[in-house]
């Protein structure tokens, strides 16, 4: 099973997110020229290299209209709300802005759910800390495109990276105060202290804002588990680096490896709803917000229900300790008046990814073992872009793989 770890020692924030797991790809450069094709208004991306304290990282660059959202509170400032001037209005971006902006950008339908999942959590906070509605928020233009950049770049990395399983360490916000649009407030901020509830922080010995409301959205999205590091081999490691210099190094490491498949949890809850009045764009809205949020499968059934309607009924599976938050999805997302849920044993093959060279390239490999079987599975998207890249059939580039 392969793992990412986050050692979130000195706080997160977008860009130090977006850094850490740029150095796990083996061609970041590539990635970075593929983010500025998709053309954020006004943005320019760049990896620059940086040293803190002796350890060399990445610094993720974002520059709006040629500048970079500076000191003190940076471009995670997302407290910008009704409190402020608004004489500028065209200098502000309503959520509605952004989600046009984001759902214009050429990426998977998956990256643009996730990109907005956490873009929605940071407004929700700013609604409950402001007491406004959501429609009310609004997020100042530099800092707003980013943002956007920053919770983007996150997104499509994991998407690429595809980890089975997201684990941090417990998030240092540091301590004192800082300066934002409102005035002085304690750290951490109000926003970023409601999107961190739930999740375990701590002070730590530095003194300044080391968590920002976009690194708390995008690991509140993400991570499944926050503990020490799990016992896993790691194979690549990255150093995001932040802006600011502490005593001790700014930086929030990734670690990408493998660590056996979970034998603790050896059941598997069970959600099922039925549906008889959702169009099926909707009911496939819900299953990718589903999965997006940590299902371990979602399929639809063709079922007949009462007064002999066409009907479907929608069931998840997932482990045993999200059956809560997923029930609360399916209310949510669904017409369902109710959801049935049960507990199921599974047996499961030993699972781990390789990437092997073919004639056609490096392809990675899903490989699944256990009870006398082995079953081999080359990953799609890699067979698709060798297609694409070489004018070939799927088929064509399947029959050259070992």
């Amino acid at each position: 099973m392969t793992t990412l770890y986050l050692d979130c020692s000195m706080g997160a924030a977008g860009d130090m997110l977006a850094a850490a797991l740029l150095e796990l790809l083996p061609d970041p450069q590539d990635f970075i020229s593929r983010m500025n094709d998709l053309s954020i208004p006004g943005v320019t991306i760049n990896a620059e290299r940086c040293v803190k304290c002796g350890i060399t990282g990445t610094h993720f660059r974002v520059t709006v209209g040629g500048v970079e959202e500076g000191e003190p509170h940076n471009h995670h400032d997302h407290d910008h709300t009704h409190g402020h001037d608004h004489t500028h209005g065209h200098t502000h971006s309503s959520m509605d802005e952004i989600r046009a902006i984001v759902y214009a950008l050429p990426l998977p339908a998956m990256v643009k759910l996730d990109v907005m999942s956490v873009y929605e959590q940071i407004a929700d906070a700013e609604s409950a800390v402001h007491g406004v509605p959501v429609t009310s928020i609004h997020f100042h233009e530099v800092g707003a495109m980013d943002a956007v950049a920053d919770i983007t770049a996150v997104c499509w990395l994991m998407h690429l990276l595809d980890p089975d399983r997201v684990v941090a360490s417990p998030v240092c916000v540091g301590s004192g105060t800082v300066r934002c649009a409102h005035g002085i407030l304690s750290v951490p901020a109000p926003a970023t202290a409601r999107i961190l509830t739930g999740i375990p922080t701590y002070a730590g010995k530095q003194e300044g804002e080391l968590c920002t409301p976009t690194g708390a959205a995008l690991l509140k999205h993400f991570v499944t588990e926050y503990t020490s590091q799990p016992m896993m081999a790691v194979e690549k490691i990255g150093y995001g680096m932040g802006k600011k210099d502490f005593p001790q190094a700014n930086c929030l490491r990734s670690l990408l490896g493998s660590e056996a498949e979970e034998k603790s949890v050896p059941t598997v809850a069970e959600l099922k709803c039925n549906l008889d009045d959702m169009t099926g764009e909707a009911i496939g809205y819900a299953m990718e917000t589903l999965l997006s949020q940590g299902a371990l499968d979602v399929f639809t059934t063709p079922i007949t229900m009462k007064k002999s309607r066409p009907g479907v009924l929608l069931t998840v599976l997932c482990r045993e300790g999200d059956a809560q938050r997923m029930t609360a999805l399916l209310l949510r997302h669904t017409t369902t008046l109710g959801v049935r849920q049960s507990l199921c044993t599974r047996t499961t093959l030993q699972r781990r990814e390789e990437t092997v060279q073919t004639p056609c390239g490096p392809v990675r490999r899903k490989i699944g073992e256990g009870c006398g079987i082995r079953r081999v599975k080359y990953e799609y998207d890699d067979l698709a872009a060798i297609a694409e890249a070489q004018g070939l059939s799927l088929a064509e580039v399947e029959a050259k793989l070992p």
